[in-house]
């Protein structure tokens, strides 16, 4: 009976970890890395993908690419058990470009705010398997961003003023005393939907308080 018990909690990680083990993954590895990574996800978010480095010569402690449903995240392991992580929502994914060499592949990134990372000697079916993610998901960050400025475009059509209107034969305390506080609302909205960045928050929202 006891036996049995003892049995059942290292099937399971098995059966989680074999979707990332399809492109000869060392399975040590992702069962480390996946570990590691798995207690800083967020609520609801979930790993889509794991490529592991190997380097021609000394592979011991290879740098890993782990994609998430909300997330890029490069893990670099250290010394002594630690672990460095550079993560960017896909909100902040500008470019992902992917070259194949003789040696493996060379992923590199590129953010919003220009930061450029660079992953080299990805095995090439993990590199492609990464780079197709990555694409899927530039894709549905550009059709956020395609809504998003409809839904602004919308709610400036409605009456919101950002910047004043010179033109408006309304007196000023009218729009003031509604709209600002209607739109600061929809902007915390959108933060909280994380459709927008802190940045972009506190600057729409320095715009609407300057004019109250």
């Amino acid at each position: 009976m006891s036996d049995q018990n003892a049995e059942k909690p290292q099937s399971k990680p098995v059966s989680i970890l074999k979707k990332f083990l399809n492109e000869e993954q060392d399975p040590g590895i992702v069962r480390k890395v996946y570990s590691r990574v798995s207690e800083i996800l967020t609520s609801e978010e979930e790993i889509l993908y794991i490529a592991v480095q190997n380097k021609p010569v000394v592979n011991i402690a290879p740098d890993c690419v782990v994609l998430t449903n909300r997330r890029f995240i490069i893990y670099k392991p250290k010394t002594f058990g630690r672990a460095e992580f550079i993560d960017y929502i896909w909100r902040h994914l500008k470019d992902a470009r992917l070259k194949e060499g003789l040696m493996g592949a060379t992923l590199t990134i590129l953010t919003t705010k220009n930061l450029r990372f660079k992953i080299e000697y990805l095995p090439k079916k993990q590199a492609r398997k990464l780079y197709a993610i990555a694409q899927e998901m530039e894709e549905m960050v550009r059709e956020e961003r395609r809504i998003r400025a409809m839904e602004e475009q919308r709610a400036a059509a409605g009456g919101v003023i950002f910047h004043g209107n010179p033109q408006s034969n309304q007196p000023a305390t009218q729009p003031v005393a509604v709209d600002p506080v209607q739109k600061l609302k929809q902007l915390k909205d959108m933060l909280d939907a994380e459709l927008i960045t802190n940045e972009e928050y506190e600057t729409k929202k320095a715009e609407i308080l300057s004019q109250m």
